[in-house]
């Protein structure tokens, strides 16, 4: 397995400062944020380390003699919107640029881009469902073309009210996951996967490693806390935020010696990127860094 994080959280540098932080806090690899330039449209979004809007050879070597500088690889590009969007203006908008996000991988060889499926949230599952494989199905031929796996996040997206009912991602469950692979069996379509929004829905996130294996492309180490009270006062229908906070990893709930012992067991050796979301370590640009050193350390004792 290979340490790495996600660069959102250090949109105040350069790609240049991102991967020689990286390279001095002991990561050997970074998931690139790839927004279109731009006012971000929600917390961790809007930033842009690759810009793939003209990214052509050129540009791809000097971004390949900068890795091959400092020694830090590219996990992913990353870039995470929402291609199932109601607004149809949107929707194709940001389709338009993951495929620039997709070219990029190629041209770069990375191999692999990360994302969400996107959901219209005022619909059910089976309501999204046609417009899931109309979308899904052309994007991962246009993938698998240009021999680049796309790994899904299953973070539901459900944070506000104006994400309520069903969230802005639909695949956030086994069960969903399970369905998407028997309509889309391309071995270009995969997952994200991150414990820690397994924890808030109350789910199993050891288990789906196994069924999975084959599909975990990626993986985000973000830790989350639930807040028993503030459950017990609001319940499961409120808004996820009401009664969880995401930490740092060892800062909550999810048991990282077991994870990753059988994330190694299923035969996983790719990159385990930390995801900094830690409300209380985002008050300047060192204490971020402080976040990701401190979660290098944690997660290191566990990795091999």
């Amino acid at each position: 397995m290979r340490l790495g994080f996600v660069s959102a959280i250090l949109p105040d540098l350069t790609l240049r400062q991102v991967v020689e932080f990286a390279f001095e806090a002991g990561y050997s690899c970074v998931e690139l944020m790839c927004w279109p330039k731009g006012k971000a449209e929600r917390r961790y979004a809007g930033v842009t380390h690759l810009d793939v809007a003209d990214f052509g050879r050129k540009k791809a070597d000097e971004v390949r003699r900068l890795l091959e500088g400092t020694g830090v690889g590219i996990s992913s590009l990353g870039y995470y919107p929402n291609y199932l969007s109601p607004d149809r203006e949107e929707a194709d908008r940001v389709l338009a640029h993951f495929k620039k996000v997709i070219q990029a991988a190629a041209l770069l060889e990375v191999g692999r881009v990360t994302t969400f499926i996107g959901r219209d949230w005022t619909k059910s599952v089976d309501e999204n469902w046609p417009r899931f494989l109309k979308v899904w199905k052309p994007l991962v031929k246009y993938a698998q073309d240009r021999d680049v796996r796309i790994g899904i996040e299953n973070c539901p997206m459900l944070f506000t009210n104006d994400e309520w009912p069903g969230g802005k991602n639909l695949a956030t469950s086994p069960k969903i996951w399970r369905r998407m692979f028997e309509d889309i069996p391309s071995y270009h379509l995969g997952l994200n996967y991150d414990p820690s929004h397994m924890v808030w829905q109350q789910m199993d996130y050891i288990k789906p490693l196994w069924e999975f294996k084959d599909r975990i492309y990626h993986v985000h180490a973000k830790d989350v806390r639930l807040d028993r009270d503030r459950l017990n006062d609001v319940g499961v229908l409120a808004t996820p935020l009401q009664y969880h906070t995401p930490k740092l990893p060892g800062l909550g709930e999810v048991d990282w010696g077991r994870f990753l012992s059988v994330l190694g067991d299923v035969g996983y050796g790719g990159p385990v990127c930390v995801e900094v979301e830690d409300r209380a370590y985002e008050g300047s640009v060192q204490m971020r860094k402080s976040a990701l050193r401190q979660s290098a350390k944690f997660l290191l004792q566990y990795m091999y």
